[in-house]
């Protein structure tokens, strides 16, 4: 229960980020019509905010000449007139930005939507190797929380950084066209705020990378741990996986924390930066007031303006952070993208058509990494028809051999041939579409019995299936259900038995018309009265496939063609069952211990 973990995922900061961005942006490329239309939309909705205070100033203005005239004489219509413009570029602004951000939303689903896409397509082209070295729930993390991030950040940010930057600009301008000297009071707050900006930035970006790695850790423990839940029960261990939870846990949030409390310093900090501006501005405007140097009219639009100016300073800095979570996030989904993917089929591969099914293993050596060989020249000859039984204690390199013949693995060196070609010179579907298998960890889909068994044969009749079913002795169960073969299988069969599992997946088997078989333990999750009736069935199975047996019940491979005993990787022993126990060596010790 200890779980496998990628550690090479944990990064302290993007490789490269400029390049992530790019990827990311050329999700974006399919939209790009829309988004210019949005983006367009967002300036025009900028403007109008930026009006606002100007025609707030004007009103201001009217009622300051209309004070300076005499009471009384302050025009009111103009001020409504003014009022009347200002609420309306505000409302009008308002409007478009509703549009800009509900459409950007949807616009950020549907990139999202394409990512997943892309992962998932990606996961079903990568080796088997991958999800050995990997976790599930880390991956499961990439697809859900990474992404996540990734979308939510171009569906607002995208926007928000284009119209904040128009905002501060704008401003600007609007400022220095209002009174170039109370420019002068705000002005340092500028490079000490983009100074401060880039100083937080470098210090951010690793920590929000190390927020998403430890988030994928923590996914794939709980996911590892709902898993094996009955296994802690039953070991009472409950406590145990609780603590290592609980550090693990304490690990996230400590990596959430240490990134998102720095990374809020950032809004405060240049806010209060900000108002150091402010309070210069209130300060010289007093004076250049005294000085006649402007009206009130220009310090109350320009106070306005600053207020504006200073508050897209503080978005900017929290989109920063944003940003770089997303670049941390993207970091790692990519990094899954750009995993090689399985060996392709070599240049001219041969489809294989009517399988024979005659199977030779030639100096076949093999190992998962390597420094570490698992098979040391394999020799052994399957005929057509012919069945092989694979014996040996746990960990000799039995379902390595299973691997290699459905290329899970390529050899590393020597030669796994079928019907005389080195399997590597099929086609990696045709290959494989020649085998059945019936594994020991059996696999049923969320979906109707039916669905379950006439996997990987969709054409199948529900009479053909019914056949398959009765052949497998499974089919009065079926009956028993509620809905019969209509009856909905939760998630990886958890609604039926162990053993019901394994009888649906050798009715598949059975359904599904292939040359060669491989049976990886496949009676050891049903009991032994029901174990003599599948063994008739699988014998029915068997008839004229080449079939692979892996067993520790030696009872069950008695009648095979050819036994292998394997040991540290290497075998053994080759024969019959009376040949092998006539020599009364490795095989003969493993059969007298079963019968003690």
């Amino acid at each position: 229960m200890t779980g496998r973990r990628d550690r090479g995922t944990i990064k302290q900061k993007p490789k490269d980020a400029k390049g992530t961005l790019k990827r990311l942006l050329g999700y974006v490329k399919t939209y790009r019509l829309i988004v210019l239309v949005l983006l367009i939309l967002a300036i025009f909705s900028n403007f109008g905010n930026l009006m606002g205070p100007r025609f707030a100033g004007s009103a201001i203005g009217v009622i300051e000449e209309g004070i300076n005239k005499g009471k009384g004489m302050v025009d009111m219509d103009k001020v409504i007139h003014f009022t009347i413009l200002m609420l309306s570029v505000y409302v009008g602004s308002n409007i478009l930005n509703f549009i800009v951000s509900i459409s950007m939303t949807r616009v950020g689903r549907s990139i999202g939507k394409n990512m997943r896409k892309d992962v998932f397509d990606k996961l079903m082209c990568l080796p088997v190797g991958f999800f050995d070295r990997n976790q599930a729930g880390d991956i499961i993390s990439r697809v859900s929380y990474d992404i996540d991030v990734v979308t939510t950040c171009l569906s607002t940010d995208v926007i928000q950084i284009l119209t904040s930057s128009v905002t501060v600009a704008g401003c600007f301008i609007m400022m220095i066209i209002i009174s170039p000297p109370l420019v002068l009071f705000m002005i340092f707050t500028i490079p000490v705020s983009v100074l401060f900006t880039r100083f937080m930035s470098k210090r951010t970006r690793p920590l929000y990378s190390k927020r998403s790695a430890n988030y994928g850790i923590m996914n794939g423990f709980a996911e590892e741990m709902f898993t094996g839940q009955k296994t802690i029960l039953a070991y009472a261990q409950e406590g145990t996986f609780s603590e290592r939870f609980s550090e693990i846990n304490k690990n996230a949030a400590e990596a959430y924390r240490d990134a998102d409390s720095l990374g809020m310093t950032m809004g405060p900090t240049i806010g209060m930066i900000s108002n150091f501006g402010l309070a210069a501005i209130g300060m010289g405007g007093a004076l250049l007031y005294l000085y006649g140097i402007v009206g009130l009219e220009q310090i109350s639009s320009f106070i306005l303006y600053s207020r504006k100016f200073s508050g897209p300073i503080n978005e900017i800095s929290n989109i920063i952070n944003e940003i770089f979570s997303a670049l941390a996030a993207s970091e790692r989904v990519f990094n899954l993208l750009d995993q090689p993917e399985e060996v392709k089929d070599i240049y001219n591969a041969v489809t294989l058509a009517d399988c024979d099914g005659h199977v030779e293993s030639k100096d076949v050596t093999f190992g998962y990494i390597p420094e570490k060989t698992i098979l040391r020249n394999i020799n052994f000859i399957a005929k057509p028809g012919s069945t092989v039984a694979i014996v040996g204690p746990t960990g000799a390199g039995k379902t390595t051999i299973i691997n290699l013949l459905m290329r899970f693995y390529d050899v590393n060196s020597g030669s796994l041939q079928v019907d005389g070609l080195d399997n590597r010179e099929y086609t990696m579907e045709s290959l494989r579409k020649n085998f059945a298998m019936v594994l020991q960890d059996s696999w049923l889909f969320e979906g109707t019995v039916y669905a379950n068994i006439a996997y990987g044969n969709e054409n199948a009749s529900k009479e053909e299936v019914i056949k398959a079913a009765k052949a497998a002795r499974i089919h009065n169960y079926i009956m028993q259900l509620p809905n019969g073969y209509e009856t909905i299988i939760s998630e990886d069969g958890g609604n039926i038995s162990k053993g019901q599992k394994q009888l649906l997946t050798i009715a598949r088997a059975m359904l599904y018309d292939t040359n060669m078989l491989i049976l990886d333990e496949a009676t050891s999750n049903v009991d032994t009265n029901t174990e003599r009736h599948v063994q008739h069935a699988i014998r029915e199975l068997m008839k004229g496939k080449t079939s692979f047996v892996i067993a520790h019940r030696l009872s069950t491979v008695q009648n095979a063609d050819s036994i292998l005993v394997i040991d540290h990787g290497e075998i053994v022993e080759q024969g019959t069952h009376e040949e092998l126990m006539i020599l009364k060596g490795f095989y003969y010790s493993l059969y007298a211990s079963q019968f003690k």
